[in-house]
């Protein structure tokens, strides 16, 4: 049974009983009836591979940001250009709208899934595509085994000519989990779960996610770039998690001391 444990691991975590601030959403711009594509960094960075490999190939703009005094207080540039925690992109040619987040989002995934509502209501979209790594057998296959769920019966043949199979038993948690719940009567979703074995970056996994979607939207993406730079961008992301990891350690340590000091 595929079990997703992208972002948690079921241990008890102190920030759940924290009280978080709703996410505020930023638009300059509300393009109507899109697809949005979701995914955050989970089991295998797969989301976040596919997703950066999906805004490197299609031409897009930055349309507004999802935003919350709760997240990291970190700034990424990339590329010359600062990168918000969690960056809402327009592909105008697919009328297609792609959320990227560096941030974790670790106690805040109830908020997270209420802002996708929201902007998915903003934008009147048609569908919210999730995507996510999900944990494979010990023994991997020659080809990934990539899964399904949806809301919309009329969909299910399309994600299984996109070479999906249909999720029938498993525990989903983080953001897709939280979204699965909230969007059930109020969205149409799909989500598609990759499976990964890797505790580090996979962009195997990240191909397979990018090939079911340019089967089930029609992006007309290779993915034989991706495989053949597979090393390159889990370099380059195996460094930005790496630093990521650094500043979430220090703001736990500055924390901790300054708990110490009030008690």
């Amino acid at each position: 049974m595929p079990n997703d444990q992208s972002e948690s691991k079921g241990r008890p975590n102190p920030q759940h009983n924290i009280k978080h601030h709703p996410m505020h959403i930023e638009l300059w711009e509300k393009p109507q009836n899109v697809t949005i594509i979701e995914g955050f960094p989970g089991l295998g960075f797969v989301a976040t591979i596919a997703i950066e490999y999906l805004l490197d190939k299609l031409e897009t703009e930055t349309i507004g940001k999802i935003w919350s005094p709760d997240l990291q207080p970190m700034a990424l540039v990339h590329k010359g250009k600062v990168m918000q925690p969690m960056e809402i992109f327009y592909s105008k040619k697919h009328n297609l709208v792609i959320l990227e987040s560096f941030s974790g989002v670790e106690g805040m995934e109830w908020e997270v899934a209420d802002a996708l509502v929201k902007l998915s209501d903003l934008l009147k979209a048609k569908e919210v595509v999730s995507i996510e790594g999900i944990g494979a057998p010990p023994i991997r296959k020659a080809e990934l085994v990539a899964y399904y769920s949806t809301n919309q019966p009329e969909k299910v043949k399309l994600l299984e000519r996109a070479g999906c199979e249909p999720l029938v038993e498993g525990m989903i948690f983080g953001v897709s989990g939280a979204l699965m719940i909230k969007g059930e009567d109020k969205l149409k979703t799909s989500f598609i779960f990759a499976e990964t074995q890797a505790g580090l970056p996979d962009s195997r996994a990240a191909a397979r996610i990018i090939e079911i979607l340019d089967k089930y939207i029609g992006l007309k993406v290779e993915i034989g770039p991706l495989v053949t730079q597979a090393g390159q961008m889990e370099d380059q992301l195996k460094d930005l998690l790496n630093k990521v990891k650094e500043q979430k350690q220090l703001k736990d340590l500055k924390d901790s001391s300054e708990a110490e000091y009030i008690g």
